[in-house]
């Protein structure tokens, strides 16, 4: 029994020591029995340092009142991502977001488990760019005809689409105002161009553009980013002006705001009703004038019965509203957008392609797009790395467009994927029987050959390898090794 319960106590501390975050458990005393490397690279500190200690040893700069374990010990309640910001023993401050929550036996609360996201980096580049966008601007004060960012025009929007050349009728027409403009539309429609073109034809053109998106950091930071912090406001604040008051004057590009928590949104609805700002611990008010423009990448009314957009907020926003039709809806813009995608990547890449096959531009007619004009340029410009004439041509094109149109992809430049030279034209059945391998050889092969080409082209990244595979991260490592064991 005791051999059981010892093996399963192993078990529990292999699996906790194998996550991806910090995991840091402690007695009801407050001593650390648990505390993995994770944990140990996000603190700057190793497990043999904190193990058996007790929190505020380890980290001196917490206190029973801050520290989240010793809060969840006191009242024996959980804390879910709460941001927190500390010194180690060494020196080191550290930003995370915690999720605290009390352990217990027979109903006696018996310790407290922690499980910690870095925040550290976030932070820092977060600051960075803070600071960036302040130079900048500070520099284009020094020259007022320089601009900041905003590099798109009306002109830069491709289309003979009915629909589309009335929405840059309409977005041009409220250049001339203040008003605010929500903008919607799926991914890769072109709403960061309109945006853009919208200021740039505004009489703010000369002053700054910043844009952020609101999906792209934790609610803790994108506060501070918005609003400002002021020095000792939390451990670590310093005085920093936030986008507002960067943007000042100009405009302030908010996109996928409805991913911005509710809470948040409740604190944007008050800068735009007012035209004051609030550092973060600041018991002053900045007047702050800037031109809100957003965008969301979903229907603003549905975000607002599932609760992700609050309603007054939407309405705020919602003076010039612009809704982008999806590629699928404007096919013929395709030609016209892969004539100046040709050209682009023509002059960037030094190669001289001017056509695609009839087959080819079949196949784009018939293909749904979901990743609009960004997936077309992407398509493209993959292409353009591997044409060697002056066309492209089916076996160039991502496979999932030639399926949707039911055409039998080529395989370009006659290869196989071992590197070895086949007929042009083979088909699968006929390479699988050139090779003279077992059909089980022929699998892992081509499997072998893919995985390799996508970690070239993610330069490594087995992350990114694994998401565009889709595969989990611990199957693609234990198929790379794998494949290392054969060779």
């Amino acid at each position: 029994m005791e051999a059981s319960a010892a093996n399963t106590l192993e078990m529990l501390h292999a699996i906790l020591g194998s996550i991806d975050e910090g995991i840091h458990a402690v007695n009801r005393d407050g001593i650390t029995v648990f505390y993995n490397e994770v944990a140990g690279k996000l603190d700057g500190l190793v497990p043999e340092e904190v193990i058996g200690k007790h929190v505020l040893d380890v980290f001196p700069s917490l206190g029973p009142d801050t520290s989240t374990l010793l809060q969840v010990l006191a009242t024996g309640k959980p804390v879910d991502h709460v941001k927190q910001t500390y010194t180690n023993v060494h020196g080191k401050a550290v930003h995370t977001v915690n999720s605290t929550m009390p352990i217990f036996s027979r109903g006696q609360l018996i310790g407290a488990l922690e499980v910690a996201k870095d925040l550290t980096q976030v932070k820092e580049l977060a600051e960075k760019l803070i600071d960036l966008q302040a130079s900048l601007i500070s520099q284009r004060k020094a020259k007022p005809r320089q601009k900041l960012e905003a590099r798109y025009t009306f002109d830069d929007i491709i289309t003979c689409n009915p629909r589309m050349i009335e929405l840059k009728e309409l977005a041009a027409r409220a250049s001339s105002t203040d008003s605010s403009v929500l903008v919607c539309g799926e991914t890769g429609t072109g709403k960061e161009l309109f945006v853009q073109s919208i200021h740039n034809f505004s009489l703010r053109r000369n002053r700054p553009f910043i844009a952020q998106n609101c999906a792209a950091m934790p609610a803790s930071l994108l506060e501070g980013l918005l609003f400002g912090t002021v020095k000792g406001s939390f451990t670590g604040a310093e005085n920093r002006p936030g986008l507002f008051e960067l943007a000042d004057g100009g405009t302030l590009f908010l996109d996928e705001i409805n991913s911005m928590p509710l809470e948040l949104q409740v604190k944007l609805l008050r800068v735009l009703q007012e035209g004051y700002v609030r550092r973060i611990g600041d018991t002053k008010v900045t007047p702050v004038n800037v031109r809100v423009l957003a965008a969301t990448n979903s229907d603003p009314l549905e975000a607002i019965q599932k609760g992700l957009l609050r309603a007054d907020l939407y309405y705020r926003l919602n003076v010039v509203s612009l809704h982008l039709p999806r590629l699928a809806e404007r096919k013929e813009d395709i030609r016209l957008l892969t004539r100046h995608f040709l050209e682009l990547y023509n002059e960037r890449f030094h190669k001289r392609v001017d056509r695609l096959t009839p087959e080819v531009e079949r196949c784009f007619q018939l293909y749904h797009w979901p990743g609009n004009v960004r997936e077309l340029q992407h398509a493209i410009e993959s292409a353009m790395n591997l044409v060697r004439e002056d066309t492209i041509g089916i076996e160039l094109i991502p496979p999932q467009i030639a399926q949707e149109a039911g055409v039998q992809r080529k395989h370009a430049a006659g290869s196989d994927g071992s590197g070895n030279s086949t007929a042009k034209g083979l088909g699968v059945l006929e390479e699988f029987e050139a090779s003279g391998l077992s059909l089980r050889e022929y699998l892992d092969r081509v499997e072998r050959t893919i995985i390799e080409r996508w970690l070239e082209r993610t330069k490594g990244n087995v992350v990114q390898a694994a998401k565009r595979l889709g595969m989990p991260r611990q199957t693609l490592q234990y198929r790379v090794g794998r494949g290392r064991n054969k060779e």
